[in-house]
């Protein structure tokens, strides 16, 4: 997670769009969506939220692939603790780890 969030940034994500989109819905507390080839909207309060992403060549260690997903966040109409609480659960829902 972040210490802040600004309204528009980007990230390399270490997914598929597959599972991306498998994951949308519980990472965005099942806000209303608009889904669209690579973009959603995700209607936050009286703002929202816009998504673009796009896969990306997979990172090579050694002989391990992992998938990469590049996802840029936009954020419209949405105040900083809004936002800040919108992506600490959209963080947490989709980290992955071992263990």
């Amino acid at each position: 997670m972040q210490a802040d969030y600004p309204a528009r940034f980007e990230r390399d994500m270490g997914c598929t769009e597959v599972e991306f989109l498998h994951w949308l819905p519980g990472a965005t507390h099942r806000r209303a969506q608009l889904l669209g080839p690579g973009c959603a909207r995700v209607e936050i309060d009286a703002g929202h939220l816009e998504l673009r992403w796009r896969e990306l060549p997979a990172r090579q260690i050694a002989l391990m692939r992992l998938p990469r997903l590049w996802v840029g966040f936009e954020f419209d109409g949405v105040d900083d603790p809004a936002r800040h609480a919108f992506m600490r659960h959209f963080d947490l829902y989709t980290q992955r780890g071992g263990g």
